[in-house]
């Protein structure tokens, strides 16, 4: 993402209770099927929405779009992922 020029993180955690129930979930009924990939990818808000929100972050829906093709376009081209280790609790 960043080299695409993207701000992006990994997060250790998937934000608050009902991302963390999804990601754990679907990471739950895809044990054991490794011809299927999943994963979660928290977005910011719309500028227009961050408006409301002071010092929230936010990101142009034409960014969005392209980082979550980008994100798919990788997943679907790479046989093993990284293993990670570190990113902040956000």
């Amino acid at each position: 993402m960043r080299e695409a020029g993207i701000p992006a993180s990994v997060s250790q955690t998937a934000g608050t209770y009902v991302c963390n129930h999804v990601m754990y979930g679907l990471l739950h009924r895809l044990n054991g099927q490794q011809e299927i990939k999943g994963g979660f990818i928290h977005i910011p808000y719309l500028p227009e929405q961050a408006a409301a929100h002071p010092g929230a972050p936010s990101m142009a829906s034409q960014t969005v779009l392209f980082a979550l093709e980008l994100a798919i376009s990788i997943a679907l081209q790479v046989e093993h992922d990284l293993k990670v280790v570190g990113g902040a609790t956000h």
